[in-house]
């Protein structure tokens, strides 16, 4: 699948429609004290970066997100893609282009929390492809069992 992926402002209607889907994904799937999940407003902070792709069309069909933490540390968030384009490796791309940024700004370690339950395999493969490695808790994440940690060293 041909896609584009750009750097773009969570604040637009299709973006909030990704990431309403992708909460209506997660929520069932952890408890919620246990889910970490950026609002549209918070990607719209400065240390956070956001890529959208789109078809031709023009339609989004997957984002993921850089969070810079300033200490030479990144977190991958709102890692998402439609459904219908599971597979595609679309997922991979975003991931790709999180990666390039990183290491522009200097990052050398890029980490991040999924959930640990049935379902979260799709993530699980993509960021294990990509050269992620389990790890244990990171940043201020709780070590609850809800979660499952990755990190990939940079530099």
């Amino acid at each position: 699948m041909a896609v584009g992926i750009t750097v773009e402002t969570p604040l637009q209607d299709d973006v909030r429609a990704l990431v309403a889907a992708l909460n209506a994904y997660l929520i069932p799937l952890t408890p919620r004290e246990y889910q970490f999940q950026l609002t549209v407003e918070q990607m719209a902070e400065p240390s956070v970066t956001l890529f959208v792709a789109r078809e031709q069309s023009g339609r989004a069909v997957g984002m993921g997100a850089l969070k810079d933490h300033g200490t030479g540390q990144g977190e991958v968030k709102r890692m998402f893609t439609l459904p219908e384009v599971r597979g595609q490796r679309v997922g991979s791309l975003l991931l790709q282009r999180i990666e390039t940024l990183a290491r522009e700004k200097g990052i050398g370690r890029l980490v991040l929390e999924t959930g640990e339950a049935p379902g979260f395999e799709p993530a699980y493969r993509v960021y294990e492809r990509g050269g992620f490695e389990k790890c244990g808790a990171v940043l201020d994440y709780p070590d609850s069992g809800h979660s499952r940690f990755y990190e990939k060293k940079l530099s």
